[in-house]
């Protein structure tokens, strides 16, 4: 009796792997992951992977484009010239979610309703990214990272594949979007320097292509996707680790705080007139012009000298201006040539704060201190 039931239970399990073999041949499961935010700056954004689960073969892996090599003997000159290169790696599933797990970062996953020959095309697509030197790529922060790649991919090798769906408000910038992560984030010193660093590309308008180059929005995206058959090319959506809910922060405006109040301690001691204040003063001037030109000089490289694209054109250089490091050094015998200098850059800080809204660039609020500040100590250079 008992070898009749087993039996049965064999050939209803092979009835059942033969049907399945018929309607999914290649017996591949594809997914889109999402990962949350970081603590670390550099996975504030968050970050996207594909899983792909073989079922022949008996094996779970990710294919992850957000892979760098940390042992490169030029890793930081090759990163601070934007010439480092990253490369698409492979992983073990139960490796890569466990990391995640291990820092508290969300992972959702959206496994993708292809056909049989799709799914073989992407994989394919995957297999050729990992040869030899196809797996190197030049990574840039908004226009070819580990989340457009995934979005380039899906558009190449899913035919009919279309993501139509407006996934941010008309007139929504880059800068608007990495805003979202950062304020989300608690991260206003970041935002600063991001916004300080980062030129007028950011403040495009973007598309609907254009604004899935952050993993939340590819997530998005890939939701209200369809194909020319199918109404959604999402099957299934699932949490794989949800992280605990942290509290919203409260400080997105520090920065503005602190340098309102040090414009506000400085503007107080220059004008107060004893003879001790104004060498505290003349002291403070010329750390302030020296940053400033500083500043303007690091911003000239990040245009002219490395391949960030997202760092020309950068209108910060109205406040931060280059040539400050020159006039730091005349500053204490203050020549005629220094004080029409002086005065030509206090207009130039008066139009910028007139302008401050009107520019082709958004400029961080909190910088609107410092520029008032350096406004009017340039003009009492100029008239001392």
């Amino acid at each position: 009796m008992k070898h009749w039931v087993y039996c049965c239970l064999f050939l209803l399990l092979f009835s059942a792997q033969k049907s399945f073999s018929q309607t999914d041949s290649c017996r591949l499961r594809i997914s889109v992951l999402t990962c949350g935010p970081g603590e670390e700056l550099y996975s504030t954004f968050g970050h996207s992977a594909i899983r792909v689960v073989d079922s022949i073969h008996y094996s779970d892996i990710v294919f992850n484009y957000g892979t760098f090599d940390f042992d490169d003997p030029n890793f930081y000159s090759k990163f601070t010239r934007g010439t480092l290169r990253y490369f698409l790696s492979v992983e073990n599933f139960n490796e890569f979610i466990a990391a995640y797990q291990y820092e508290q970062r969300s992972v959702v996953e959206q496994e993708l309703n292809l056909s049989c020959a799709q799914k073989v095309a992407l994989l394919n697509a995957l297999k050729t990214n990992l040869a030899g030197d196809n797996k190197y790529y030049q990574y840039d922060f908004l226009f070819d990272n580990c989340t457009t790649r995934i979005r380039d991919l899906l558009n190449k090798n899913v035919a009919g594949y279309t993501s139509d769906k407006k996934l941010v408000q008309e007139g929504t910038t880059y800068r608007n979007q990495l805003y979202s992560y950062l304020d989300k984030g608690g991260q206003p010193w970041s935002k600063l320097g991001i916004d300080i660093l980062l030129g007028s590309k950011v403040d495009a308008k973007m598309d609907i292509q254009q604004s899935m180059f952050l993993p939340d929005f590819l997530e998005k995206g890939i939701d209200s996707s369809h194909t020319n058959t199918l109404p959604s090319i999402v099957s299934a959506k699932r949490f794989l680790y949800q992280a605990p809910a942290k509290d919203a922060p409260s400080n997105r405006h520090t920065p503005l705080i602190a340098f309102t109040i040090v414009a506000i301690i400085i503007l107080a001691i220059s004008f107060s007139g004893n003879s001790f204040a104004k060498k505290i003063t003349l002291l403070l001037d010329s750390i302030l012009i020296y940053l400033t030109g500083l500043t303007g000089i690091l911003l000239l490289f990040m245009w002219f000298g490395t391949d960030h694209k997202a760092c020309v054109t950068n209108y910060n250089l109205l406040w931060a201006l280059p040539t400050n490091i020159i006039a730091g050094f005349f500053i204490w015998k203050r020549p005629e040539w220094l004080r029409k200098y002086f005065k030509i850059a206090a207009v130039l800080q008066i139009l910028l704060v007139l302008c401050w809204f009107f520019l082709p660039q958004q400029l961080n609020i909190a910088l609107l201190p410092l520029v008032i500040l350096m406004a009017v100590r340039y003009w009492r250079l100029a008239s001392h």
